[in-house]
Order: structure tokens, then sequence, then C-alpha cells
């Protein structure tokens, strides 16, 4: 307006300029919420303002910086948020990208360079903080930046600047969401061609390779030796993996809430006992369980278990066998299971090995049904014994004390995740376990466990390990070693395994 003259001249045009503007910027972060990312660039805004009225040219990094240290005065919190570190690694990727660049662009570089420089650049970042890598992000970034921009967020301020007109404001409004639906349905299209990779667990070093080679990438091209940061940006896909010795299985009873899922890992083999609950839309098998095998290395299940079909032991089990191609899925019940999983019934007494590790079932030829046909596992590795019981009562515990598996066991998965209906004393004195693992939820409805169950693994001297106490547990079996439990682990929150 200054330049056309169309402001007046008594006021001093730079001033009101930088007010409106920042005003504008509050005015339009709070019709976004004021996120965290909004928030950030609310401050970056009026800081690189404030410079302006001042005259004084502001470096690139002196905002960010400032507007980091600003969300957290007002919000301390938000450090502990994925999106806090992810909004302001992107927009330091995009000032270490572009800061001092001579030479022009051309339309296409200016559209497509900033989303695959953001994807380079977050990549190690997402593979420290444990998230999934999106392969379809860039792609579906340079389809929904200029829509959002161009198409939804026009009609929608118009829109809402004008509902008191009749039918334009809602026309538009309308619009706006018929332009969003659009998007999220190609979005989603293209999210099931490009599904999001989750990376297996990545040592210190390998990470650290990483981060350098996606630092190289991002500087000027007339860096000499710039292409070996490919190689050193793609070692964190080809890092190393654990392998589990010979004669042993690594263990991990997950932290479900209340229900139940355990990974057991041979050498090249993998069983999951039972695929934690599902409870309307909240999908334990989808969000914990599945991650958690992906982040193990896990690329396929040699056998799913699932010890009977209650749905807070096989309510995840869908989740899973469509992340992750299943060879066989075994069942207490078979009935009450997805009909695409073809499970196949608990055979008592089938038995096979593992890398010299021994597997056998057993189930109660007299139960009915639910609970006491709970298909029980027992696990032996160089001498020390596991036994995963599902939900079996007393009257089964009592059948099972006839079988050829009612040994001394070193671990015990607690019967109906500790119940006062189960864990019966002549059950536990046949066995006399080392250690009890309980999976459970914290304050659950059931007053599991039964402190009388509780008692009765003191006097036997047995470690109890709570799920709902001390998190994911993981162990060695065939060590003898004592576990790791999450919860003794420093920032335990953010990993799904200890």
């Amino acid at each position: 307006l200054a330049r056309y003259g169309c402001w007046p001249r008594t006021w001093p045009w730079l001033p009101w300029a930088c007010g409106l503007a920042f005003g504008a910027a509050l005015g339009y972060g709070l019709l976004a919420g004021f996120g965290v990312p909004v928030q950030r660039a609310c401050m970056m805004v009026g800081l690189v303002l404030l410079w302006r009225l001042r005259l004084r040219h502001l470096g690139v990094w002196w905002p960010l910086l400032l507007a980091l240290n600003g969300v957290l005065v007002l919000e301390p919190l938000a450090s502990l948020q994925v999106g806090f570190w992810l909004s302001f690694a992107a927009v330091a990727v995009l000032l270490l990208a572009f800061g001092g660049r001579l030479g022009p662009w051309s339309a296409w570089q200016v559209w497509t360079r900033p989303q695959w420089l953001i994807a380079i650049g977050l990549f190690p970042v997402l593979l420290v903080l444990g998230l999934p890598i999106s392969l379809s992000a860039p792609v579906a970034n340079l389809l929904a930046v200029p829509w959002i921009s161009l198409v939804v967020l026009p009609l929608a301020l118009l829109g809402t600047a004008l509902l008191w007109v009749p039918l334009a404001g809602e026309g538009l409004l309308w619009l706006a969401g018929g332009a969003l639906d659009g998007l999220f349905k190609g979005l989603g299209l293209l999210a099931a061609q490009l599904p999001a990779w989750v990376p297996a667990e990545v040592p210190l070093g390998y990470w650290l390779v990483s981060l350098a080679g996606a630092v190289i990438l991002l500087l000027p091209k007339g860096l000499p030796f710039r292409v070996l940061g490919w190689p050193m940006l793609l070692m964190a896909v080809f890092a190393p993996r654990e392998w589990v010795p010979h004669g042993q299985v690594d263990v991990v009873q997950l932290d479900v809430g209340q229900g139940q899922a355990l990974i057991l890992r041979t050498r090249h083999h993998t069983l999951l006992y039972d695929a934690g609950p599902r409870s309307g839309p909240v999908d334990l098998g989808a969000r914990v369980v599945l991650p958690s095998l992906k982040k193990l290395g896990v690329a396929q299940l040699d056998m799913m278990l699932l010890s009977h079909a209650d749905a807070d032991h096989a309510g995840g089990a869908a989740a899973v066998a469509r992340g992750l191609p299943v060879k066989r899925v075994v069942g207490g019940e078979t009935e009450g299971l997805p009909d695409f999983l073809a499970t196949q019934p608990c055979t008592s007494g089938e038995r096979w090995e593992w890398e010299g590790v021994s597997f056998q079932l057993w189930q109660w030829a007299d139960g009915l049904d639910g609970n006491p046909r709970s298909c029980v596992l027992q696990v032996e590795a160089s001498g020390e014994r596991l036994l995963l019981t599902g939900d079996i009562d007393r009257a089964a515990e009592q059948a099972f004390l006839a079988s050829s598996l009612a040994v001394q066991t070193d671990w015990l998965q607690a019967p109906h995740h500790g119940s006062r209906s189960s864990s019966s004393w002549p059950f536990l004195q046949r066995l006399a376990p080392t250690s009890v693992l309980i999976s459970r939820g914290r304050s659950n409805t059931f007053g599991h466990p039964h402190p009388q169950v509780l008692e009765r693994y003191h006097v036997l001297g047995s470690r109890v390990y709570d799920s709902a106490e001390q998190g994911a547990v993981r162990l060695r079996l065939g060590a003898f070693l004592p576990p790791m439990v999450a919860r003794s682990q420093r920032r335990f929150w953010r990993e799904p395994l200890p």
C-alpha cells in the first residue's frame, strides 16, 4: 500500500507492516490450533520481523535456535513430543540446504527439491526416534503442499469469512471439504502402494555414519567426494543384526496391557505366542506387537501360536498376519478366529527343534472351551526351561501334572495373568519356578494378579516380573542370565523393547 501511495504518509509504514504481518501470523496460528510446528513458525516470523524493523541482517540459525528455546519456555513438555523434533529438524535441513546458495532455480527444482532434501535429512532423525520411514512421503508432499496451499486453504478461509452470505460461505466450505476428501483418498492409495518401512534397531556407530552421510548430501554439489554420502546414508539400512547363539532363545514379553504377547527368536526362526489384545478400534497387535517384531528385524513368522481365542490373547492376530508373512498358525481354539488365518488345532505332544532348542505343546483333552483349552508351550534351551500356559485354570493345571512337561521350570508365564482361579499350590510346587512372568494391565477390573497368588510365589522364592510395574521383559533362555526390564532403562518410554 505504501509503495502505491495508498498508505497515510503520517503513519510509518514499516512498523505497521511488521505489526500487521505478525498479527496475521498469530491469527492464523490460532485458527490452526497453535501446535508445536505453528508455535515454531510464529516465533521465527516474529524474530525475522523484529530484525527487519531494526534494519539489521539476521543470520539463518538465530531465528531457529531462539524459536526452539521460546517453544520450550512456553511448553517444556513439548520436548517429549516427536513432532517437536521433526518440525525443528525439517526447518534445520532446509536452512542447511538453502542457506547461502547462489544461482536461480527452475520452477521444477523449487517444487521438488525441498521434499527430497527433507526426506534425506530426516532419515537419521526418524531412525533415532524409532519411527517408521515413509517411502511415499516425498511424493505425497509434492502433491499435498500445493493442493493445500493453493486450493484447500483459500477455499476454507474465504468460506469462513463469507459465512454470513447465504449459500456462498457454505458452498465454499463444501468445496474445501471435497478437495480434502479427494486428497486423502489419493494419499491413501499412494500409501497402500508404498507402505512405510519400519527399520530394525540400528547400532549407534552405523547411525552416526548415516547421519554424517545425510549432512554431506545436504552440502553444495561442489564438495569433493559428495557422492560418498549415499553409501554412508544407507549404512543404517544394511546394518548388521543381532544373532541369537545356537541353543539359545531370545524371549520378549511385550507390555500390551491387559493381554499377552511373547516373541521367541532362535537363530533362524521366530515364534509369536499370543498376539496382544484388541478392543474396538484399539488394536495392540497393530500398535505394539507388529512394530516390535519389525524393530527386531523379523521378516516373517515361522509360527503364530494363539493359546486360545479370547480377545486379550488373539485380538491382535489379524493385524500381525496382515503385516508379516506367517508360515503357520496354531491355536488352542480354532473357532472365533478369522478364517483367513487358517488356524490349525493345537496337538498335544507335538514336538520340534529349532537350532538346538526344543519346543513341545500340551493341551487338556477334556477342556471344553475357552481358558481350559489354552495351548501350553514348553521351551527348553541348554537345560533352561520356559513354560507358557495361556489362561489355564486349576482343573487344567491338575491334568497338566500328569504330563511329562510337569518338571522343574526356570521361567513360568503366570496362568491367566495371576488370577485366583489359577496358579494352584500343587501346580506351583511341582514346577518350582525360579522366575514368573505376569502380563496384565495396571488397575485392571479383574484384580489380576490376586494377592493370594503373589503370596504363593513369594513363599516359593520366585522372582516376579510384572509388565504393569516393569514394562516389557527381555531374557535370553539358555544363557542363565538375569533379564532386562524396560523400566530399568533410561528413557524407556521411547522404546517398545528394553
